[in-house]
């Protein structure tokens, strides 16, 4: 544990430099050891973004380290939060499961010298230098929400069948859909007629699909803004013979949804997964070593990715995903 006297030194060092520190944390001068906490151990997605950030721990050195918990829950994940601290990790990236319950033990590692970024899904602010967001909030939700539109000709009944109640980014989402179906006159035809939720869970995802499917027969789409739940509804319509009446789009893996893409029954928004590892953890590295601590303006450099601006209350933005389609689908390698 660093003495009271060190942490007084560095607070005042890094003072006089111009830096604000974010946490109890030390300026480090040497590369970090950063702990990503990703939802789920089994989501491909978050095994995706740990090969980029591991590009970006051999370009610029450090230690990286994954866990995670077998079921997306809170709790799992304050107790992975907790070994990460045992584990004296100089940074935690998380994405967050849920937002306000995992805040207290990451505002707990903050006061043991740990920074926290979340990644992918955000935590509360309170409990975070930075947010990695993969795409704006709006711009996804729109993308989402016209892709819908494109589907069933911007008119009938469509569901979303979203992760979990409590998941940060879904939510995002979801508040923005329902307001542009409100204020929009695009999109004045489409009805959402429920939010169900998947769970996490493959098998959940669906049986909510095809439960959908049934409450509502006259529903045209559903769009599954979580990348276990699309393909896992996609498989369950398919097997249905529902996927003709029914269409889907949301967030995945395009290569996961490729074949339902080409068959036009359903489209995709997404970005380049790798990216956002390789991204989180540059922008780890930056916050260890005081480089930037949150503050809107902050910048840094990841890599070949080029110069990232810190925006309000601590956001860094990947960049814009795009709606995946027969004719661009080839150009995603996940």
């Amino acid at each position: 544990m660093k003495n009271h006297k060190s942490l007084v030194y560095v607070a005042a060092a890094c003072a006089l430099f111009g830096v604000t520190q974010v946490s109890a944390g030390e300026c480090l001068s040497h590369p970090a050891t950063v702990g990503f906490l990703p939802k789920l151990d089994t989501d491909p997605y978050f095994a995706v973004a740990k090969q980029g950030a591991e590009k970006a721990r051999k370009e610029i050195g450090g230690v990286l380290i994954q866990q995670a918990p077998s079921t997306a829950t809170a709790d799992a994940q304050i107790e992975f939060v907790n070994n990460l601290i045992a584990q004296k990790v100089d940074v935690i990236a998380i994405s967050g499961t849920d937002a306000n319950a995992v805040a207290p033990a990451l505002r707990r590692a903050a006061s043991r010298g740990v920074r926290v970024v979340s990644y992918d899904s955000d935590v509360a602010k309170s409990a975070r230098a930075l947010y990695l967001n993969q795409a704006k909030s709006d711009s996804l939700a729109e993308k989402m929400l016209d892709s819908m539109g494109q589907l069933i000709g911007y008119n009938g009944q469509f569901a979303i069948l979203s992760s979990t109640a409590t998941a940060t980014n879904q939510n995002a989402w979801i508040d923005v859909m329902k307001k542009k179906l409100q204020s929009d006159p695009k999109f004045a035809g489409m009805k959402l007629v429920q939010v169900a939720y998947g769970e996490e869970s493959e098998q959940i995802n669906q049986q909510q699909a095809l439960s959908l499917a049934e409450a509502f027969p006259n529903l045209k789409g559903i769009i599954v803004p979580a990348g276990i739940g699309l393909p896992a509804a996609a498989r369950a319509l398919e097997q249905a013979g529902l996927l003709k009446r029914i269409k889907l789009t949301g967030l995945a893996p395009a290569t996961m949804m490729k074949k339902y893409i080409l068959s036009g029954v359903a489209q995709d928004i997404w970005w380049n997964v790798e990216d956002l590892g390789y991204l989180t953890y540059y922008a780890a590295q930056a916050l260890a070593t005081c480089k930037v601590n949150g503050k809107d303006g902050d910048s840094f450099t990841a890599g070949h990715l080029g110069k990232y601006v810190v925006g309000d209350a601590g956001e860094v933005v990947l960049g814009n995903a795009i709606i995946v389609t027969p004719q661009n689908v080839d150009s995603f390698k996940f």
